[in-house]
């Protein structure tokens, strides 16, 4: 029998349209919830329409979250549901490949808009209304990225330095509410990332072994349901990498990063 909307689990998920995003939702479709998606483009409408064949209710809502408004639009369809929300996954997020010399300030300033400030607004949000309701659970995407300096990614490493360390300080805090935080860490996986980033002239490009993205969101969707604090996302190898990197240098993981991330003459 199904159940109606009012039983079912709610989720928000931002940057649902494609990537590990999409698949996050629709794990969460799957398994019963209620969704509010999230996207920029004009796929936004139809990864919900897609997601909502699984037999759930499902509210897109086309928003820029580098802007302010667009996250106060977020949170006030959550609203607007009149539920209680269950889960909020703070995936969105993009990098931008090249030399810092030649990258565009403002673009970099709104990748820090994106990657950093959203999260913190809209996290305060939900974080407030789980803590209220005393329940709850929280994933925050970070990246394998967040453990080494990025040259030529040069502001994408420290935007997801930054959101890993609040998530993991926010899980803390939250812990007396009965509200759950979790890291998401994935490493290159095969989405569109590194193409939207302008880094397919570099060895990110099409030509790279990567993680499937279906494999990165269920590790990040089952280490979130079992109040996990964070999962590196893939394969043995990308674990092993996550591992290795606690004891580098940082000079030496900022060489190895820059051999991969530089563009090809």
């Amino acid at each position: 029998m199904n159940r109606t909307p009012t039983e079912r689990p709610l989720a928000l998920v931002t940057g649902a349209s494609s990537g590990i995003g999409y698949e996050l939702a629709l794990l969460f479709a799957i398994n019963g919830f209620d969704l509010v998606t999230t996207g920029r483009s004009e796929k936004t409408e139809q990864a919900a329409a897609d997601l909502a064949r699984h037999g759930v209710e499902v509210t897109p809502v086309r928003a820029d979250l580098a802007q302010a408004d667009g996250v106060e639009t977020v949170w006030q369809a959550v609203e607007k549901t009149g539920r209680p929300l269950d889960a909020a996954v703070l995936n969105a997020g993009r990098s931008i490949g090249g030399a810092f010399l030649d990258t565009d300030l403002d673009d970099e300033l709104g990748l820090i808009d994106l990657n950093v400030t959203s999260v913190v607004h809209l996290a305060k949000h939900a974080a407030r209304h789980m803590a209220a309701n005393r329940r709850g659970r929280i994933l925050i995407t970070s990246s394998l990225s967040a453990t080494l300096p990025t040259p030529y990614e040069t502001v994408y490493g420290p935007s997801r330095a930054f959101t890993r360390m609040f998530a993991l300080g926010l899980r803390e805090e939250l812990k007396e509410h009965g509200v759950s935080v979790t890291t998401l860490m994935p490493g290159a996986t095969d989405s569109d990332f590194h193409a939207r980033a302008g880094m397919n002239n570099t060895a990110f490009g099409t030509g790279m072994k990567k993680n499937s993205r279906k494999d990165v969101a269920r590790q990040g969707f089952l280490a979130m349901m079992d109040g996990r604090a964070e999962v590196v996302g893939g394969d043995a190898a990308t674990r092993r990498t996550a591992l290795k990197h606690r004891f580098m240098p940082e000079t030496l993981k900022a060489s190895r990063h820059a051999r991969m991330a530089k563009p090809r003459a």
